[in-house]
């Protein structure tokens, strides 16, 4: 799988290429660029230069226009500075085989899309075991439809068994599709193994769920780089890794935390993302069920993000589409350190956007409907993490209550217990 991995040692110069079609205006489309951006340097590679197009749909065969390919080609050709070099071109949607093998032949650079940039990340991200594994299977999940344009430099020889070799007749097979045949074969092979090799680790961690007893358990979701890790760290007093990129954290970690009298297990999970791989979704599936089994979802937002209003749907889709839709959940708003607004010139009589919305005025609207379903913290900060902790009991202990109705944490052996419920409920 090398072939889908950036190096992080070296710095790959790339540019972006995006569509404003009917479904997707200007704004959103320089949105995804933004994130596609974000996933780029995620990867190790630096942005020079960004190219749009208005269609109404995505060229079946180019991606983009045939103009606008010979323009990206063009400003290739051009860069003559060597730091600026272009090594890339990485695609905001998908591409298919076909359109992949077409741009390739014109562009003769790298040729990347969403899904294989997320892949690059996932597979520099991936320490353990089970991530490694899961990260696999989806690469060769990509790769396998894809097989036929690495082996374009090999000719396909003709000539039937007969003497006509006519197109009709069984002809022999040439170089390049005995390799593709081979290549497929193998590649098969090691899916079949992946799968059965995550099939197991998802009994192990099936069992290793089922051990935990009677502890309820909430899991922390949300899009990625919103700060889960960050407010794990700082929850469960853990060491988890947290930076400022896409997809920092990519192994599921599950913590013990114990607020007054109440323990419970904290899970920390992958992040989603717009348009996220089918296929990765499908490999993480065992990472997945600790969402699908958790009580409580934890739904981290990053509020001082412009755009984090359809971020939250995102996440909601995908928890929908999961299986963990309808489970019992709290907002918590973070980042609200780092929440910025323009304030209006009182002169000025147009309606106001969100850029001149303050945090008050945002705490006001819709959320403030949700009442304690929500909650704002800095976890940066530690702003608000008292009321968190609150809260989180509050909810915790509910559902608890509903699940165990007797179980004996509710009712203390001892007096420091004692002291510590009346407290608690003080």
């Amino acid at each position: 799988m090398k072939e889908f991995v950036i190096s992080e040692a070296k710095t790959e110069t790339a540019v972006l290429v995006g569509l404003i079609t009917q479904r997707q205006n200007e704004q959103k489309t320089n949105e995804y660029l933004d994130e596609l951006e974000f996933l780029a340097e995620t990867a190790g590679a630096k942005v020079v230069r960004r190219f749009t197009q208005k269609l109404v749909q995505a060229h079946s065969v180019t991606y983009v226009g045939e103009g606008k390919l010979q323009e990206i080609k063009q400003y290739i050709l051009d860069e003559e500075d060597a730091e600026r070099e272009v090594g890339m071109v990485i695609f905001d949607d998908e591409l298919s085989p076909k359109q992949l093998r077409n741009i390739e032949q014109v562009l003769k650079v790298k040729i990347l899309d969403r899904t294989s940039l997320i892949l690059d990340i996932f597979a520099m991200r991936a320490q353990t075991a089970s991530a490694k594994t899961q990260v696999e299977l989806a690469q060769y999940k990509y790769m396998l439809p894809r097989l036929q344009r690495l082996w374009t430099h090999l000719e396909r020889q003709g000539g039937g068994s007969g003497a006509g070799g006519g197109k009709g007749m069984v002809g022999l097979r040439g170089p390049g599709e005995t390799q593709l045949e081979m290549d497929r074969r193998i590649i098969l092979n090691r899916m079949s193994l992946l799968k059965q090799r995550l099939a197991d680790i998802d009994k192990q961690m099936s069992t290793q769920r089922k051990n935990r007893g009677r502890m309820m358990r909430v899991a922390l979701v949300g899009y990625t780089n919103v700060g889960k890790s960050t407010l794990m760290n700082l929850m469960a007093k853990s060491e988890v890794f947290a930076e400022n990129k896409l997809f920092a954290t990519l192994d599921t970690t599950v913590r013990k935390v114990v607020i007054d009298n109440l323990p419970f297990l904290l899970c920390d999970t992958v992040g989603f993302i717009r348009k996220l791989p089918t296929d990765l979704v499908d490999s993480f599936k065992s990472t997945l069920d600790e969402v699908r089994e958790a009580d409580l979802l934890m739904h981290v937002v990053d509020i001082s993000h412009p755009d984090f209003e359809e971020q939250i749907k995102v996440v909601n889709k995908t928890l929908a589409d999961i299986g963990a839709g309808g489970k019992p959940m709290m907002i918590i708003f973070n980042k609200v350190d780092a929440y910025r607004y323009v304030e209006k010139d009182p002169d000025d009589l147009t309606p106001k956007t969100k850029e001149n919305i303050s945090l008050e005025e945002l705490m006001n609207s819709w959320m403030a409907k949700m009442e304690d379903d929500c909650i704002f913290i800095s976890a940066k900060e530690k702003t608000n993490i008292d009321n968190l902790r609150e809260e989180m009991y509050k909810r915790v202990r509910e559902l608890h209550v509903q699940k165990y109705p007797y179980n004996d944490f509710l009712y203390p052996q001892t007096e420091d217990q004692e002291y510590d419920l009346q407290k608690s409920d003080n």
